[in-house]
């Protein structure tokens, strides 16, 4: 199966099927032992490698961020893909998608909280660079400067701008509006999966499916892409072209394999006419609203509307494939919870979504937060021009700001109080979507297939091979 796509960093797959394992979360592992090893060598420094490369990073990150918060607040970290080699000439990528250089690796909840909201960290790796700095940088592939044009790569006022253009298509009262077409979508595809176990002979309660490839997957793509008005006869030919960007496998060295690149450049040419198409003939979608938009004589124009667009197709579905498929394997590994689940599906729905959101969020951390003067976090100077990371897996594990917070219980009252969205000015545009999509998914599958159950024992499971919180597959028995 492919592992979906993140347009915030880079999201590896497992290719040879050596993934994590991913619910038992047993010894830190090899990350652990790193950052020990680190720390006796220069205890000042304390640097740990994040091996995100690494197939048992996922399986054994919380003990490794339980073992970092016991330490303070602030770590130094790398971070690593696997067994990665420098260049040629020695040099690092400069402020690339992965972060690879140290950072501050921040932890705790009140200074995640508080790192994120400081507007002292820019999003702009170019922000901390000397022109000479500027001037020395490697050439980025064409089909990706349209990236630094997006909303999570610009700082103010660009930054102010183009949320404000983009905002009233996400809010939260525009997305309890769509419920009924998101539900019909959920029912269409449950009824594409019943309809293809009918055709291979299998009867309830043992038919068999994918959860992520045929319904956790398609669930949001379906949904994004009506809002955003793309063609459903087209939807299959653009998955072909955008399922490998962002992987590490197809970088190579500073390079991205000629195949990704040509896809994005089809993608980018198909959304330049479709934007042509929408100018000429406009209906209800995203799109069309985006081509026209001006506010107080502000518009977009064609790259920044190009990076919108991306952003919203690509970071429009992962978190929700990841959300759904991570709620279930809670849900089903936790007979209790789903107890609750069952008796009461319209109270507790939500509960299940935030509660998977603060457990397991799709998103263990973002990074690219460069210091544009001395930043002072937790009692740790973050000097100008290095770059800090803000972990919201550890921030939503933290037990100063979480009463028993490894464990599960969809009826924790604080739950909505994680950082699985971010926070302050790029707290994630699509969080109320998520929110909606995640609840009417989980209240829909249990309704339909009360019998929902793992086909596999729990222990085999795989965390995809990235830090990207999710399955890579997911067989289950209804």
């Amino acid at each position: 199966m492919t592992q979906k796509p993140h347009v915030d960093f880079i999201d590896p797959e497992d290719k040879d099927g050596t993934a994590s394992q991913s619910t038992s979360e047993r010894d830190a592992g090899t990350n652990a032992a790193k950052a020990a090893n680190a720390e006796e060598a220069n205890p000042a420094e304390r640097v740990v490698e994040l091996n995100i490369g690494d197939p048992h990073f996922m399986d054994n990150a919380y003990a490794l961020y339980a073992d970092l918060r016991a330490k303070g607040p602030v770590s130094r970290a790398r971070f690593a893909v696997g067994g990665e080699e420098a260049s040629e000439d020695g040099a690092e990528e400069p402020a690339d998608l992965l972060g690879r250089r140290d950072t501050f690796f921040v932890t705790h909840y009140d200074e995640v909280i508080a790192a994120l909201l400081d507007h002292r960290f820019s999003v702009d790796p170019r922000s901390g660079m000397t022109p000479e700095q500027l001037e020395e940088q490697p050439p980025m592939p064409e089909e990706f400067r349209i990236f630094s044009r997006s909303i999570i790569s610009l700082d103010p006022p660009d930054h102010t701008r183009l949320r404000k253009l983009v905002q009233p298509s996400f809010t939260g009262r525009g997305m309890e509006a769509l419920r009924g077409s998101i539900q019909q979508i959920v029912d269409d595809l449950l009824d594409q999966v019943e309809h293809d176990t009918a055709g291979r002979g299998e009867t309830a309660p043992d038919r068999r499916m994918d959860l992520i490839e045929e319904f956790a997957y398609p669930f949001p793509v379906t949904v994004i892409s009506d809002m955003l008005g793309i063609p459903r006869e087209d939807r299959e030919t653009i998955r072909g072209w955008t399922e490998n960007l962002l992987r590490v496998d197809r970088l190579r060295g500073r390079e991205v394999d000629e195949e990704t690149r040509a896809g994005l450049r089809e993608f980018i040419d198909y959304l330049k006419d479709l934007f042509e198409h929408k100018r000429r003939t406009p209906t209800d979608d995203m799109i069309s609203r985006l081509v026209h938009v001006e506010e107080d004589g502000d518009t977009l124009d064609e790259d920044e509307m190009l990076a919108t667009v991306l952003l919203m197709f690509l970071a429009g579905h992962v978190t929700t494939v990841n959300l759904v498929g991570n709620g279930v394997v809670a849900l089903l590994t936790h007979p209790d919870q789903l107890a609750k689940l069952k008796a009461n599906p319209e109270l507790l729905a939500r509960g299940v979504v935030e509660e998977t959101l603060r457990y397991w969020g799709p998103v263990d951390f973002v990074g690219r937060r460069i210091a544009t003067e001395d930043v002072e976090v937790g009692g740790t100077v973050i000097p100008t021009g290095d770059q800090m990371t803000a972990s919201l897996a550890s921030a939503n594990r933290d037990p100063e700001r979480f009463a028993n917070p490894d464990v599960f219980d969809i009826t924790r009252a604080d739950a909505n109080r994680h950082v699985a969205f971010g926070k302050g000015l790029h707290v994630c545009l699509g969080a109320p979507l998520a929110r909606v999509e995640g609840q009417i998914a989980f209240t829909a599958l249990f309704r339909r297939f009360p019998e929902l159950r793992l086909a596999v024992p729990d222990e085999e499971l795989r965390w995809g091979n990235s830090f990207l919180r999710g399955f890579a597959c997911l067989p289950v028995l209804f």
